[in-house]
């Protein structure tokens, strides 16, 4: 099972069946799911929370093929606010999404840097690898702000439609030199 991870402002918790209640009320929205695989039903149905925890995440997490974390404001835990997840695989090893909310507020690049540093510190993955829709600018620009470059295009299946899209990566190796380099730079700005 994942453990706890902090970042600055957020807590990410293991997910829990009990969590469905609380995604169920802010995940159906057009600005939320229209970049996600189009595996995610939509309309979205009125247990699809539920029912992915149960069918889905949580058997995943226990057969040790997938972490699922929910994200919440340290100023408010209790509140679920969005959800991230690392894979097993060759191609898709980092997903997410935030409720409208709290887009665009930087809590999605805090949580996307404290699992990819459990990714390759924790569970030792040589690299990660993780497609996007290329019109998906909010998350290409958290890949682009982690150090991942550009090794692919393809076109995928969305809630949206097929797009085009751009898969993105990064070696173990790379995430430890930004890392190195980012702490040492903050050192010297204080």
């Amino acid at each position: 099972m994942a453990p706890v991870l902090e970042t600055h402002r957020l807590i990410l918790r293991p997910l829990e069946l009990a969590d469905a209640v609380q995604v169920q009320k802010i995940f159906p929205q057009w600005e939320v799911v229209r970049f996600l695989a189009k595996t995610v039903p939509w309309p979205y149905p009125p247990d699809g929370a539920y029912t992915f925890f149960r069918d889905v995440a949580l058997p995943a997490d226990s057969r040790g093929e997938a972490w699922h974390w929910t994200l919440r404001l340290k100023l408010n835990p209790e509140q679920v606010i969005g959800l991230i997840v690392l894979r097993k695989g060759e191609t898709k090893n980092r997903g997410f999404w935030i409720g409208v909310p709290w887009q665009k507020q930087g809590f999605m690049s805090e949580a996307a840097d404290a699992v990819t540093d459990y990714w390759f510190d924790v569970l030792k993955m040589p690299s990660m690898r993780v497609p996007k829709a290329k019109d998906n600018t909010g998350s290409c620009r958290i890949s682009e702000q982690q150090g991942m470059r550009m090794v692919g295009t393809e076109d995928r299946d969305y809630v949206s439609g097929r797009l085009p899209s751009e898969i993105w990566a990064i070696t173990a190796d790379e995430w430890r030199a930004r890392r190195k380099h980012h702490r040492s730079s903050a050192g010297k700005l204080e």
